[in-house]
């Protein structure tokens, strides 16, 4: 279940750009971490200008991102983590033009601290116990 939140510093981003980037990170948690679309969230938070800062100044012209997505430790690979990383960059490129220092971030959060639904990770992916296994009722 990632949860991808992308940082824009572009208020007025339209909405069909937001789209794009939405269904393409979401197809990337499918392809190169192998997680649920159903179960992927994307959230596109657009900022003022001044107040996203590179290099200690503020961002004056032009446009950059920073992906950050929370997944279950565990779950991926080294390569999956880093073809993910690699794809999600290309794709703001693409969508976005050049950026100055787009950066992307994983992190990987415990099972037992993350989950969905009310669900966590934990309980999601432990096997079920088997029926036969049940306590008598008294």
């Amino acid at each position: 279940m990632p949860h991808i939140r992308v940082t824009i510093p572009d208020p007025h981003l339209p909405a069909d750009i937001r789209r794009t980037l939405a269904e393409g990170l979401t197809r990337l948690a499918v392809s190169a971490l192998h997680k649920s679309a159903a179960r992927t969230i994307v959230h596109i938070d657009l900022v003022p200008a001044d107040s996203y800062f590179i290099g200690g100044k503020p961002l004056t012209s032009g446009r950059d991102a920073h992906i950050e997505a929370s997944i279950t430790a565990g779950t991926n690979s080294a390569a999956q983590k880093a073809a993910f990383i690699a794809d999600a960059d290309e794709l703001l490129s693409h969508v976005l033009g050049p950026l100055p220092r787009s950066g992307v971030a994983l992190h990987e959060l415990h099972p037992e601290s993350y989950g969905y639904h009310g669900v966590t990770q934990f309980d999601h992916y432990r096997p079920a116990a088997p029926a036969s296994a049940a306590p008598a009722a008294r």
